[in-house]
């Protein structure tokens, strides 16, 4: 029996709405459960431009978070982004200290819950935390999807008795008069003044700070470009908009003096207005809702804190061990040594206060990933592909690095002196046993390269094999270049040089350049090692300016093609390499990403086992290009007298309705391929090949193809 071999990247498993509920989850509990009654104390009414506040200030993080995730979906979020942008030194501060951050928030929310359970039983909360920690972690171990299943549960609960909440809330405000609240509530309205807003500002903020957990799970969310950021702005905006108009009410029904003592202020204020519901239902529901919060916040912590190890353990930053996968591709070591300290935290750590030091140092890492869009813009790294980009840029950023940095100020000595303590501690493990085993450099040095420093070319590499990993977009025109591609399946034994003769005259009838000038250029770039080499397959490529769309040459050679190593790129020379296909790419100068998404798609295809064997049995010209098609994205049948394709017969293709985004981009006919037009009449026994979206596929599928 075959012992199964451990998987080593993690299952894309997470869409959008568990993006919104990791996001959500993460950003209630304390912030709204506890702080609310704290921070009038400092605020005064003002207590609500505080929380709004702080949900604008948190947009710059949230945008570069959004940009960097789109860019470099890889487990780890915040570690790994601060890594590539700012070297191996400043990744091991953001690692570490934001797992030991996310860590003690974590457990501290699963404390936090005793303050609203104590209401009605009386539990031992320290056990009960420890028991609670031990469910999730065999959650995280099963996986992202069951771990998450329970988190959308939660979320589902929290949002909809917290709307609940609103709305009865908004009715009793309406009923009393929001003119004599105002008057009797809400004025003064900043007794402390703009000091006492700012200090509450900074208070608070990490109310919203769980918004950016997600990024460490980036990894495993399918269609990060599109879920990633949207998620992160519906959580931010529905968040937001139940923090304000939810501090609103509390700070409306009830007494100044109440509230500013007050650890349950929600289940308080929902007192004066849940008097119709039986007693005592209406506490209950705010009960549910509080340790819902509490728990998706411990919940999503754990899935998130444990993705930093995974991370750093891959880059040997610390021991590999925490790099292993489970069968059910899941960081077991990762997810055991965070949930230990978890536990730790919540039997030894006594005062709360010690979890919100954490919040300093959560803003100054929001100053990092800000000035890391910054370099990974200005690094100008081609294989820098964000499907997001941040407005406003640089300005955004600008205004994120310098709101932390004040908040920062006003949140006391203490606060500082935390986040200087967990700094200097990041950098000793660092130098004494990180700093030997690493061999990378951060994209500033692409930034410096720019100004005659040095850089590391190991990171485009690593960001192109990122853009493999993720794959197309939806506008990249893959098919539509595949379909209309030159094709030259080579009998005669040719040399490299013959070969990119053979191509140029044929690209040059489609390309602003003369033949002689577009042989030269794809040799050129050959020669300066810009032309990859796997499998016996070579990618020469190219970018133009004043090109519309982007042209590819297939070749496939029955006789092997030597080209010599010089010429590859390689130092030595002598040897050659063997390469019997050739995938020739024109792409337009001011499209990079694109173009190196082109390019990662043909060599994730080339990679795949049963490429070789099916391009090198390929029949005909139709056959090849299908091979390189995505399954998903065309569609492949014969129209035969008989069934449901004889409709087709003797009609144009502008006469068959096609459903939108849908095109024949290929017919076969009596032996000979070719790319038709609106006027093609189809005729009896043509292959046609069709490509388009995978539903409008699907109903041409049960249209025209038997069984």
């Amino acid at each position: 029996m075959e012992t199964p071999v451990a998987p080593t990247r993690l299952k894309k498993e997470l869409r959008l709405f568990d993006v919104y509920a990791i996001c959500t989850g993460a950003m209630f509990s304390s912030g709204f459960f506890l702080l609310p009654g704290l921070a009038a104390a400092k605020a005064g009414p003002g207590v609500v431009l505080a929380y709004l506040l702080a949900g604008v200030l948190i947009l710059p993080a949230m945008f570069s978070q959004a940009e960097l995730s789109t860019a470099m979906p890889k487990a780890g979020g915040t570690y790994y982004f601060l890594d590539r942008s700012l070297g191996p030194l400043v990744g091991t501060v953001g690692g570490l200290g934001t797992f030991l951050a996310l860590t003690l928030k974590s457990a501290f929310a699963l404390i936090g819950m005793g303050a609203y359970l104590a209401i009605f039983v009386d539990l031992p909360i320290k056990p009960v935390a420890v028991g609670l920690t031990f469910v999730f972690m065999a959650l995280n171990i099963a996986g992202a999807k069951e771990t998450t299943g329970l988190q959308r549960f939660l979320v589902i609960v929290l949002i909809t008795v917290l709307a609940f909440f609103i709305i009865q809330g908004l009715g009793e405000v309406f009923s009393r008069g929001i003119g004599e609240i105002n008057s009797t509530r809400m004025t003064p309205f900043m007794p402390f003044g703009m000091e006492g807003l700012l200090s509450t500002v900074g208070f608070v903020f990490v109310s919203y700070a769980g918004l950016t957990k997600v990024a460490s799970v980036a990894e495993e969310v399918r269609n990060p470009d599109r879920n990633i950021p949207l998620g992160m702005m519906l959580s931010l905006f529905s968040t937001s908009a139940i923090y304000v108009l939810g501090v609103y009410i509390i700070v409306a029904v009830l007494e100044p003096s109440e509230l500013r003592s007050d650890l349950t202020p929600v289940a308080t204020a929902s007192e004066a207005f849940f008097d119709w519901l039986p007693k005592p239902f209406g506490l209950v529901l705010i009960v549910a809702a509080a340790t819902a919060a509490f728990a998706s916040t411990g919940n999503a912590g754990l899935l998130s804190a444990s993705r930093y190890p995974l991370a750093m353990a891959r880059d040997r930053l610390i021991p590999d061990t925490f790099a292993r996968l489970s069968r059910f591709s899941t960081p077991v070591p990762a997810v055991l040594l965070t949930s230990g300290l978890m536990i730790f935290f919540i039997l030894v750590l006594t005062e709360e206060g010690i979890a919100k030091l954490a919040s300093a140092f959560q803003l100054l890492i929001f100053m990092f990933l800000n000035f890391a869009v910054i370099v990974m813009r200005e690094s100008r790294i081609e294989s820098y592909d964000p499907g997001y980009r941040t407005p406003l840029y640089p300005w955004m950023q600008v205004f994120g690095i310098l709101a932390s940095f004040l908040l920062i100020i006003y949140m006391g000595w203490l606060a500082i002196l935390f986040t200087a303590g967990m700094v200097v501690m990041c950098l000793a493990w660092y130098h004494y046993y990180a700093r030997s085993r690493v061999v990378r450099d951060g994209a500033i040095y692409h930034w410096f390269a720019r100004l005659g420093r040095r850089r590391y070319e190991g990171l485009d590499r690593e960001l192109r094999g990122i853009l493999k990993e993720k794959g197309l977009r939806e506008e990249d025109p893959f098919d539509e270049v595949m379909a209309r591609a030159l094709l030259f399946d080579l009998k005669e034994p040719l040399t490299f040089g013959a070969v990119v003769e053979r191509v140029a005259g044929p690209l040059a009838e489609r390309l602003p350049l003369t033949a002689q000038e577009i042989g030269q250029r794809f040799l050129d770039g050959t020669r300066k090692g810009a032309t990859p080499v796997t499998h016996g397959i070579a990618l020469p490529h190219l970018r133009l300016p004043n090109l519309d769309q982007p042209e590819l040459a297939l070749v496939r050679s029955q006789h092997p093609v030597e080209v010599e190593s010089h010429l590859l790129g390689f130092e030595e020379e002598g040897t050659k390499h063997v390469v019997r296909t050739f995938f020739f790419l024109v792409s337009p100068e001011g499209n990079p990403g694109q173009h190196l998404r082109l390019l990662a798609k043909i060599a994730g295809r080339v990679d795949e086992e049963s490429f070789t064997n099916e391009w090198y049995t390929a029949s005909n010209e139709q056959a090849l290009k299908e091979v390189l098609l995505r399954d998903e994205r065309y569609l492949s049948f014969y129209v035969k007298a008989q069934g449901r394709s004889a409709d087709l017969i003797s009609r144009s293709l502008r006469d068959v309705q096609m459903p939108r985004g849908s095109l024949v981009a290929l017919v076969r006919r009596q032996g000979a391929t070719f790319v038709p037009d609106g006027n093609t009449v189809l005729q009896t026994g043509d292959r046609l090949t069709i490509i388009g979206d995978p539903e409008g596929l699907r109903q041409l599928r049960g249209r025209y193809v038997e069984g």
